[in-house]
């Protein structure tokens, strides 16, 4: 295996354990032991845990929501394409990487999670502040609900996607059926678009 190889497997191996047990209670020796390689090999690449999650974030959890902000970027200028491009995009980043909700619970919604700074800091100004500014928009113009709050309308996406498909395995079992992402992208598609009264 060569060098970039390894990296890699490190990356994957300090994701996988995060996501298992939290930044916080992840050690080196923790990815180590997953990736089958000594502690001293990980800090070789990484040097210490604060630059390991660095790099996590910016070739893992980064470029997953940097797809989800081009779709939305890309989306038509109807306020129904706009909600379209955000759910699928999401739905989408979460069927090609399946740790993304939990890492989302755990370390962005959870007090005191060590992503939680990173979500306000650089993903709001680029997803939740956009969508919120292109709602607005669309209410001034007469295309939206005059009643809802464009603020609100982000949350509401979020939670009509990111929480179903966070807590998949516990509805499953309650309701004894798949409740994937097509589900969940029909399900929340259906009620957005015609709840938010949009207007041709």
């Amino acid at each position: 295996m060569d060098a970039a190889d390894l990296r890699a497997q490190l990356l994957d191996s300090a994701l996988t354990c995060f996501v298992a047990q939290g930044i916080a209670a992840t050690s080196l020796r923790d990815i180590a032991r997953r990736a089958g390689v000594t502690p001293a090999l990980v800090h070789y690449y990484f040097g210490d845990k604060a630059r390991l999650q660095q790099a996590v974030v910016e070739e893992r959890l980064w470029p997953v929501m940097m797809q989800v902000h081009a779709g939305v970027h890309e989306a038509g200028e109807g306020v129904e394409h706009l909600v379209a491009a955000f759910v699928g995009g999401l739905v989408r980043a979460v069927a090609a990487h399946p740790w993304l909700p939990t890492l989302w619970v755990r370390e962005i919604l959870c007090e005191g999670g060590a992503l939680r700074e990173l979500m306000i800091e650089r993903v709001g100004p680029v997803l939740p502040r956009v969508l919120a500014e292109r709602f607005t928009a669309a209410q001034q113009n007469g295309q939206l609900n005059p009643q809802l709050d464009p603020r609100l309308i982000v949350v509401s996406l979020v939670g009509l996607t990111m929480f179903p498909l966070a807590s998949a395995p516990i509805w499953q079992q309650l309701f004894g059926a798949e409740l994937g992402g097509d589900e969940v992208q029909r399900h929340a598609l259906a009620l957005l678009t015609r709840g938010l009264e949009l207007k041709a």
